[in-house]
């Protein structure tokens, strides 16, 4: 059986490669913006990847702030 605390530290191992994910894409989004051509479907693939790695990362951070109701 696994304790709270391991449990909360693979969320916030987790969040950590979720995050980092989230920041590459920013890089990439904004390399392929600047560059002379500009492939749209996959800017807004990356951009729609993006969005998802955030609403995980929202998730992830939910999770790991303690219920006050208990």
């Amino acid at each position: 059986m696994i304790s709270i605390d391991e449990q909360h530290e693979e969320l916030r191992n987790r969040l950590f490669e979720i995050r980092q994910q989230h920041r590459d894409l920013d890089v990439a989004i904004a390399a392929l913006s600047e560059g002379g051509y500009k492939n749209e479907l996959q800017l807004k693939r990356l951009k729609k990847r993006k969005l998802l790695l955030k609403d995980a990362i929202a998730k992830l951070e939910d999770e790991l702030i303690p219920d006050l109701d208990a």
